[in-house]
């Protein structure tokens, strides 16, 4: 027993040593070209339908501020066999609804997709509702999918005579799986002779790195490089089907090049810089001058029997605060993300006076780099 557990002791470090190297490894991996690319015709469709939403408890849409609502149901029922033409009712347990969804890459008859469910009167929510059949119409005009189903909406809201709360968007939900395909989308992609491979973010440099990952994996003259946003692949010289060409690929690994950017959002004081940000050598100097008025008026009261009345009389103090303490930075050319942040924290520059700073560097012509505010 103490020699097995001598031996697992030596042998420990090792397993733990193999471990790291292979988590480090990993963590080094770049991108899969999938992550970065758009195949052509692998993508989904857009659809949406017009609906009723029943079963509601009292909080659906008022039938005078929402007249579209009735006139749907009245053509629901009719359809259904009932006849209302010159019948009063105010149902207040129907909404009237938007479906969305979208339909996959390659989905099948009788498969199934999710759908979102939105209210467009002033239902209050759509917690406890049902959806009726709905059409789903794409771009085209067809009808690709029906919906139906039970309505799962997350939020809720509550008020009284004094106060309202609201947690989520009541007035919005999910069914999942609520929508069978009853139609296909017309594309094979075997009939492709050239698949196009479309960048998400187009870049020369990232260009030339696929074609050159996915020629070495398949050893041929399969990929070629268009320009900075489409690398196309050629099925017949990789000798394969173009759904195995994809699979094929798809999961290659590239790391992306980007061009150097600072992003910066103005309403929350929020700043991104990427590591291939460089500022050339400048002087940074960042100080408030602070004029603080204060009034403090005194009371002055005549003498005990004396005619006269109590006056008011102004006394201001005015300080001046020029931050004395600041002082002129010298950063450095050719300075790091790391070097850069480390330098305007030295001078207690918060966030959004750092944002003046990168503006101000960017005009001198220091900042080389891609300033994008929004």
């Amino acid at each position: 027993m103490f020699w097995a557990l001598k031996t697992l002791l030596r042998v420990l470090p090792s397993c733990i040593f193999v471990m790291c190297v292979t988590f480090v490894g990993a963590t080094q991996a770049g991108p899969r070209i999938k992550d970065l690319v758009e195949f052509e015709g692998v993508r989904g469709n857009d659809l949406v339908g017009y609906g009723l939403v029943v079963g509601l408890n009292g909080s659906g849409d008022g039938i005078r501020n929402s007249p579209f609502t009735e006139e749907a149901l009245s053509n629901l029922l009719e359809r259904l066999g009932v006849n209302v033409q010159g019948e009063q009712f105010r149902p207040k347990n129907v909404a009237a609804v938007i479906v969305t969804a979208t339909l996959g890459s390659f989905a099948r008859l009788g498969s199934r997709i999710d759908v979102t469910v939105s209210a467009i009167g002033d239902a209050k929510n759509l917690i406890g509702g049902t959806l009726i059949m709905t059409p789903l119409n794409a771009a085209d005009g067809e009808i690709y999918a029906v919906a139906q189903g039970p309505i799962l909406a997350g939020g809720i809201a509550a008020e009284g005579d004094g106060a309202a709360t609201q947690i989520g968007v009541p007035t919005s939900g999910t069914i999942p799986g609520g929508a069978r395909i009853e139609r296909e989308v017309p594309f094979v992609l075997d009939d492709l002779s050239r698949i196009r491979l479309a960048l998400r973010d187009p870049d020369f440099t990232t260009a030339v790195r696929i074609e050159e990952a996915i020629n070495s994996a398949l050893g041929s003259d399969v990929a070629s490089m268009s320009d900075s946003g489409t690398v196309t692949l050629d099925p017949n010289a990789a000798r394969v089907r173009p759904a195995r060409l994809i699979a094929r690929v798809e999961n290659l690994e590239v790391t992306p090049s980007q061009k150097a950017r600072v992003v910066v959002d103005q309403r929350s004081g929020t700043i991104v810089l990427g590591s291939d940000v460089k500022i050339s050598r400048v002087a940074v100097s960042q100080g408030n001058l602070t004029i603080r008025v204060n009034e403090a008026p005194i009371a002055s009261q005549p003498n005990p029997f004396a005619d006269g009345e109590t006056l008011a009389l102004p006394r201001t103090g005015i300080e001046i605060d020029e931050e004395a303490e600041n002082r002129l930075a010298l950063v450095d050319e050719n300075v790091t993300l790391a070097d850069l942040v480390d330098g305007l924290n030295a001078l207690g520059i918060g966030p959004r006076d750092m944002i003046d700073i990168l503006k101000a560097i960017k005009t001198a012509g220091a900042l080389h780099a891609e300033l994008i505010v929004q």
